[in-house]
């Protein structure tokens, strides 16, 4: 190598290295360590409550009988307001089920409706009597299709944790001290029930056994849990047409014990297509959220009755350890009624 080029080259590379010195540390500084959630748009209202869901029952329409609309405005709500999961309380599919986990009534009636990012998250449901009229287990194998239809039985439970972090508390305030007790792990019990067999005398065994599950699960309750909720399709009281028919009688004499013995807190259901808020005598508050497509009519007046409306809609509930908070919401987006239940 000739002198020239020696020194050029060697002057070059101590200019390149005085350069990429400062400009590496001017990048290392600028490391950033971002996450998912970092980078998503998060819901602007927020609240302090730990759990929160929407509630939608008879709904399985193709998008008719203003379905489509309440869909949007779930996601709409979803979008506003911390959501964790959907809890879908039966009639699935109109009119008579699904005949597979294949059918097209998944795309028509609920992946082409619910499309919303909000309502991409776990949808928790119970049988209808309309769900029984083809194969009704094709909506628990459609669990292992779809990434947030969860069924994973005819009935099943769930605890759910209510002491999250909220708003992204400092890590320095959730750390226990040493010489503090660990705090309590309050949690609220999902038990999700199939109430079409319950008006079927040949079906008499499975509803005993299942019963027997029911009171099993709730006896067998931690000490942590705070709320009891269960949820089927058929009401056990309401103020729809169905205010003495069949089944709901039926539902009544065969639930109404439980629900006092075992002091469940809140029974959830549709069937009735409105939305309700009933307080019978003894422990346990009702809920209808009936309204996700076709309406029928209710009634004024009702003793029992705190609230009712045969308006399209859903329910929102918010949950915390202390505190129950339900609201009806119809597909404006209008609060229509809102109830506080504490501990």
């Amino acid at each position: 190598m000739k002198r020239r080029d020696f020194v050029k080259n060697t002057t070059l590379s101590a200019i390149g290295a005085s350069l990429i010195a400062p400009l590496s540390v001017f990048a290392a500084n600028r490391v950033t360590h971002l996450t998912s959630e970092d980078l998503t748009l998060l819901p602007a209202i927020k609240d302090d409550y730990s759990l929160h869901f929407m509630a939608l029952g008879d709904w399985g329409r193709n998008g008719e009988y203003d379905q489509l609309e309440v869909g949007k405005q779930m996601g709409l709500w979803g979008a506003a307001h911390p959501n964790d999961f959907v809890v879908s309380v039966g009639d699935n599919f109109y009119p008579k089920g699904v005949v597979s986990e294949f059918d097209p009534l998944w795309h028509y009636s609920f992946e082409n409706i619910y499309t919303a990012h909000s309502l991409q998250c776990d949808w928790y449901p119970v049988f209808g009597n309309h769900d029984y009229h083809s194969d009704v287990d094709a909506q628990i194998r459609y669990s292992k299709i779809s990434r947030r239809w969860s069924m994973p039985a005819r009935y099943y439970s769930k605890e759910i944790n209510l002491n999250k972090a909220k708003n992204n508390e400092d890590e320095a305030v959730k750390k226990e001290s040493k010489d503090k007790k660990p705090q309590a792990k309050a949690k609220a019990l999902l038990i999700f029930i199939d109430t079409d067999p319950f008006l079927h005398e040949a079906q008499a065994d499975y509803v005993e056994k299942q019963m027997q599950w029911l009171n099993q699960t709730l006896s067998n309750a931690s000490a942590d849990v705070k709320w009891k909720i269960v949820i089927g399709h058929h009401p056990y009281y309401t103020v729809g047409p169905r205010i003495e028919n069949y089944d709901t009688l039926t539902m009544r004499k065969a639930l109404s014990k439980t629900f006092e013995d075992h002091k469940v807190d809140v029974y959830l259901s549709g069937h009735e297509h409105s939305l309700q808020h009933l307080k019978p005598e003894g422990f346990t508050h009702q809920f209808i959220s009936g309204a996700g497509s076709e309406l029928t009519k209710v009634t004024a007046g009702v003793s029992y009755s705190r609230f009712q409306a045969s308006e399209h809609g859903f329910m929102y509930f918010a949950i915390d350890e202390k505190r129950l908070n339900v609201r009806a919401i119809n597909y404006q987006g209008e609060v229509l009624y809102q109830t506080e239940l504490t501990k």
